[in-house]
């Protein structure tokens, strides 16, 4: 038995609570953004837009949600795991 890679595995620190509600903000914005879309598809107008450009569409409220989601998860969630992994 290699002691190496038992005491490598018995020193990784369990993450906090704090960083898997951190990890989650993210991924529940966006599926909050996908239930928004599918309880109230009046607000997303991609089949009929009636004369609308493309700015109308990227506007949607749901689809910001999600975007919005997918942003903070893979730009902001990861300094934040860091700092808070750090401060520990």
């Amino acid at each position: 038995m290699n002691t190496q890679l038992a005491t490598e595995v018995h020193t990784r620190a369990r993450r906090s609570a704090r960083v898997y509600v951190l990890s989650l903000l993210g991924p529940i914005t966006g599926a909050c953004g996908i239930a928004w879309a599918l309880l109230q598809p009046y607000r997303v107008t991609l089949l009929h837009p009636h004369g609308q450009g493309l700015w109308w569409l990227l506007v949607e409220p749901p689809v910001i949600a999600v975007l919005v989601g997918l942003l903070f998860h893979f730009l902001v969630v990861p300094g934040l795991v860091e700092d808070v992994e750090e401060h520990a």
